[in-house]
């Protein structure tokens, strides 16, 4: 399976930087860098301009946020929730349907500078996964809550705007109904077409002014996934890591592959005890023969190295650093 890729790598040379060579304050290396899904390119005029919007919406939020001197814990946060309120992400707003005809959704939220970790699963009336997830980080001495527990969890937060409740059916678009349907009615033969077209996990890496790297990451699942299915989106080290010592990953695609081989503390393992770059790291992993892995990976190094890789025919993606750098990707 061909890894499709695009790297930026960043060099920090004092005199291209800021614009030292002229008197100017020199700008504090940061970069972040974003994924709404792996999978099939979005087929209509519609998608696409949707898709491309809030991906630049998100894209210009982060990268002032991290001008500004904001922490790249709470800029992947912010990040993350604007497309969790986008019906073009499977994530908040838009999620998939499951196979009971409702929404089941997971996020993770990790801090690189001490590992902390927060995390909800198969959460249905808390419209921002990710807030919640934080204050799991924040508010317990656990890393995971899910279902029932972790809809109590949020009970004690209702004078918190930023964990809004709301009924399940607001999670319904028309066009993941849709989805599901179509999914009902070809269920073996285009079962494996049906995984990718679902593929619309978000996530967001950060590196910020300060060194810090974090990094977030949401989903609705797969279409007609089981009742009571969690995916690597929750599970911090499979589908999401931050370590300041090496990177910040978030994962997309079937998450039960990235389960199986623990994706994202592979690639800041291959880069602790193998001396990887990032993109070397997630590179073997999405080329492995021996343990396939189907979606994409992003990631952001500590020294600002951004990576964008993916299998599967495409993957909306964007990244932004402070060498002037902006990318927004969404049918390849």
């Amino acid at each position: 399976m061909a890894v499709r890729t695009a790297l930026f790598l960043i060099v920090c040379i004092p005199c291209l930087v800021g614009g030292l060579c002229f008197g100017a304050e020199p700008q504090m290396p940061y970069a972040i860098v974003i994924h709404a899904g792996a999978g099939s390119s979005p087929k209509s005029e519609q998608w696409i301009e949707g898709k491309t919007a809030v991906l630049e919406q998100a894209l210009t939020a982060g990268q002032e946020m991290l001008k500004s001197g904001a922490t790249s814990l709470d800029t992947v946060e912010a990040v993350v929730r604007i497309l969790e309120d986008s019906a073009y992400c499977n994530a908040g707003k838009g999620a998939v349907f499951n196979a009971a005809g409702t929404h089941e959704l997971d996020a993770t939220i990790m801090d690189g500078r001490d590992r902390s970790t927060g995390a909800v699963g198969g959460v249905t009336t808390i419209k921002n996964p990710i807030s919640l997830a934080r204050r799991v980080m924040t508010h317990t001495e656990h890393v995971l809550l899910v279902a029932g527990g972790a809809e109590q969890f949020a009970d004690q937060f209702a004078d918190d705007v930023m964990i809004e409740r709301v009924p399940n059916s607001y999670f319904s678009t028309d066009f993941r109904r849709a989805q599901l349907d179509r999914i009902e009615q070809q269920q073996r033969q285009q079962q494996r077409q049906s995984e990718s077209d679902s593929m619309g996990t978000v996530g967001c890496c950060a590196l910020d002014t300060h060194g810090s790297l974090a990094a977030a990451t949401s989903t609705g699942g797969l279409t007609n996934k089981r009742f009571g299915r969690l995916g690597d989106s929750p599970i911090a080290g499979a589908g999401t890591y931050a370590d300041d010592q090496t990177c910040a990953v978030s994962c997309t695609g079937i998450g039960e592959d990235f389960i199986r081989n623990g994706v994202a503390r592979d690639v800041s393992a291959r880069m602790s005890y193998l001396g990887n770059t990032a993109d070397k790291a997630v590179e073997a992993i999405l080329s492995s023969k021996e343990h396939p892995v189907r979606g994409g990976i992003i990631a952001v190094s500590h020294d600002g190295e951004i990576v964008m890789r993916f299998n599967t025919e495409s993957m909306s993606r964007a990244a932004a650093d402070w060498r002037g750098r902006r990318e927004v990707h969404v049918t390849d």
